[in-house]
């Protein structure tokens, strides 16, 4: 249904354009409110978050689940409706709502890779640092993503990413185009928390489970000479925005051992989970998939 498919698209656009100018205040509480229904609508996602916590919290009761979910999702909503700021808005509305606090010299031209996990704000501090970067004559950053189903959206969403001299690859098939773009001097933004089956992934820990974790960060500094640091967008405790933290490279990495290098970072990324886990995107499937002979943990 073509003309279904229009109107949906039509009416998303809409919304995202007129959430790009409302009040920034407004939008908060409306992300909010969304969430909370999200939360409250039987759906396999909120399953799916239930899951996740349970999982990584096994020392919590089933209310403290309910109620981190619960925060999750109003969260999760928040920076849904955020986005349309995000990549519609200016940059000065960008970095409004945004700021970069960075321990390395961004503008040095080493190369460089910045981990950045699925936090609620993820989105906000990759938009901020290339606004940055435009405007400081930084190197560009240059994000993976994973490719939208709704392809209008997957164009729109590139277009509007880029549109400040960044430039976004996508995540499948695509990692010598980030190669490429390393050994230009410009910096590499990957999010390596996400389970994209076996290709270019091995079985690590992660809150005591062995995940599906891409590998990807640990072959790539080792080619490039590239410093890894963690990049890390975090609700500020006004809750009027946020900080995206750029840490100082970690020290020793990459090893020989792509293996330990790999849970290393995973180990990081639980650190910073355990600090803020409402931030967290507990809406993926972080252990779809499982080592042979292990059945699903969503079943």
């Amino acid at each position: 249904m073509t003309w279904l498919s229009n109107l949906f698209n039509f009416l998303a656009l809409s919304l995202l354009r007129l959430f790009a100018f409302l009040p920034y205040v407004l939008s908060i509480y409306v992300g909010y409110g969304l969430g909370w229904l999200a939360a409250h609508i039987p759906n396999s996602r909120a399953t799916v978050v239930k899951t996740n916590l349970r999982l990584c919290f096994p020392n919590l009761s089933e209310k403290e689940i309910g109620a981190l979910a619960l925060e999750h999702w109003k969260l999760f909503g928040r920076s849904v409706i955020e986005r349309s700021r995000v990549w519609l808005g200016t940059r000065e509305q960008i970095l409004s709502f945004v700021a970069i606090q960075s321990k390395v010299d961004l503008g040095d031209k080493k190369p460089r890779i910045l981990v950045n996990p699925h936090f609620v704000g993820l989105e906000g501090g990759f938009m901020a640092f290339s606004a940055l970067s435009a405007r400081n004559h930084w190197p560009n950053g240059v994000g993976l993503y994973q490719k939208m189903k709704n392809p209008l959206f997957n164009q729109k969403m590139v277009k509007w990413r880029d549109r400040f001299g960044g430039k976004s690859i996508e995540r499948q098939h695509r990692l010598r185009d980030l190669l490429r773009e390393l050994k230009k001097g410009n910096l590499g933004i990957i999010a390596p928390d996400i389970d994209l089956g076996p290709q270019n992934s091995i079985f690590v820990p992660f809150f005591g489970i062995q995940t599906s974790t891409v590998d990807s960060v640990s072959r790539l500094a080792k080619i490039t000479g590239a410093e890894v640091s963690l990049m890390t967008t975090t609700l500020n405790q006004d809750r009027k925005g946020y900080t995206c933290h750029i840490d100082e490279p970690l020290p020793n990495f990459p090893s020989d051992d792509v293996a330990k290098d790999t849970a290393r970072l995973n180990q990081c990324i639980e650190e910073l989970v355990r600090e803020r886990p409402a931030e967290y995107y507990w809406i993926h499937k972080r252990f779809k998939h499982r080592p042979p002979g292990e059945a699903s943990l969503y079943d």
